[in-house]
């Protein structure tokens, strides 16, 4: 302490040292939570009764050959059922059914599934340490003890009526799957036999899309390109069937633009007026665009194009083969004429063909 002149004591400050907390504003650390370890394990009913055990076991196998027996009924029901053209009574039963008997041989397995792993499976709990990284070798090799042993707790291994039965299950439940699949292809026919006739024949006038009109040479002047229709198409019953299959691009090039080969096809055309399959070669979409100066047709669904004045070969994109041509003439009366059907089938390349060209 000391005085500084005025009467007054001065009490010198340590500065050393900061501001003391009280001991009232202490945080005491809490103690770290204890872990409380897994509960004590419960047997089941079926852990003590064998009994209880096998009675669950046969009532698991009887849902899986319940699966077994579903999958049977939706192939019965295929077959039972059959779709009926223009019937829309057939269709709603034929799904019906058909989905009746695919969901119960579905729902069976999951619920035979399910109660297996709960009443009969071993329920020991157990903690397993995660790792995001390749183990070691020591470690995958535990991994391939821990499958093993999974296998003795699940009991697959030594219980044969169990495994035998899910098996089962498992083989017929695709069944069904193969039969609706079936429906996907025609019942009787090839593609390439369902697409390899169309409407053309000799003689047949060619007719502008949608009326109808012949189609004389003269009117088709060079340059121009004209959507073509089998005349008879107007009258035709399946109308959209046959037009899907005979619609027809026809063009004009001067004759010396064309190089036909074989040589034989240059009489497939008229006075450079040539006629092509307007269906894709890739998928089927419809080739409906022409450019004049290059002569090239353009699909514009996948952009395939075509080269007119080779045969419509395949330049760019995923087409595989050239358009069909469709060999044409004049008649008495100057209109153009098909000579023939085409000589190969039209529409996509993935359809089984019958061989080349037939000239």
């Amino acid at each position: 302490m000391a005085n500084d002149g005025s009467g007054s004591d001065i009490v010198p400050v340590d500065s050393s040292h900061g501001p003391q907390a009280s001991a009232g504003t202490a945080v005491i650390a809490a103690d770290a939570f204890e872990n409380p370890g897994l509960p004590p394990h419960q047997p089941r009913v079926t852990d003590l009764d064998p009994k209880v055990d096998r009675t669950n076991e046969r009532g698991v196998s009887l849902l899986f050959y319940a699966s077994l027996v579903f999958s049977i009924l939706a192939i019965a029901a295929y077959f039972a059922i059959p779709i009926v053209p223009d019937d829309p009574t057939s269709v709603r039963l034929n799904n019906l059914f058909l989905g009746l008997a695919i969901s119960g041989a579905l729902l069976c397995i999951g619920v035979g599934t399910v109660h297996w792993g709960k009443a009969l499976m071993e329920n020991h709990e157990s903690v397993e340490q995660r790792h995001p990284t390749r183990g070691t070798e020591p470690t995958r090799g535990r991994a391939v003890e821990i499958f093993q042993l999974a296998d003795k707790e699940s009991g697959f291994g030594r219980r044969a009526l169990l495994r035998n039965s899910l098996i089962a299950a498992l083989v017929a439940v695709p069944l069904p799957a193969i039969f609706l699949f079936r429906d996907l292809a025609p019942k009787n026919n090839y593609p390439a036999d369902l697409l390899g006739h169309t409407m053309w024949k000799k003689g047949m006038r060619l007719a502008r899309d949608p009326s109808g009109v012949p189609i004389k040479a003269s009117e088709v002047t060079l340059g121009s390109v004209f959507h073509v229709i089998p005349e008879a198409l107007p009258d035709a019953p399946d109308l959209l069937e046959q037009k899907a299959k005979a619609a027809v691009l026809l063009m004009r090039l001067n004759p010396e633009d064309l190089h036909p080969s074989p040589p034989e096809r240059a009489s497939w055309a008229y006075d450079g007026i040539v006629a092509y399959s307007k269906i894709c070669t890739h998928v089927g979409c419809p080739v409906a665009l022409y450019e004049q100066q290059t002569h090239h047709l353009l699909c514009p669904c996948h952009q395939s194009q075509f080269d007119i004045t080779h045969q419509a070969a395949v330049v760019f994109g995923p087409a595989k083969r050239p358009l069909p041509q469709l060999p044409i003439t004049v008649d008495s009366d100057g209109y153009l004429v098909a000579q023939s059907d085409f000589h190969e089938p039209v529409g996509p390349s993935y359809w089984e063909r019958r061989g080349d060209y037939n000239v």
